[in-house]
């Protein structure tokens, strides 16, 4: 629902590599009319220093629900 401010594994920080990654990804949408690929994102992510699988996890599986849950 809400990004988780830091990594369930590891602890690290990733509220703001979220919100990155996010403006990343629509700046692909915007330029090619597409969803970025596995390797774009992969790109992102080590651009914004995301290392560790664990955290690049739950920035790949997050799936922002908050605006379906927020009328009830």
């Amino acid at each position: 629902m809400i990004i988780p401010v830091r990594c369930f594994s590891c602890g690290r920080v990733i509220a703001s590599d979220y919100v990155r990654f996010t403006e990343a990804c629509t700046k692909i949408i915007n330029e090619t009319g597409r969803e970025p690929r596995g390797e774009e994102k992969a790109k992102i992510l080590d651009d914004l220093g995301v290392k560790r699988y664990c955290c690049r996890r739950m920035i790949l599986s997050h799936k922002d629900l908050i605006d379906e849950v927020l009328p009830y």
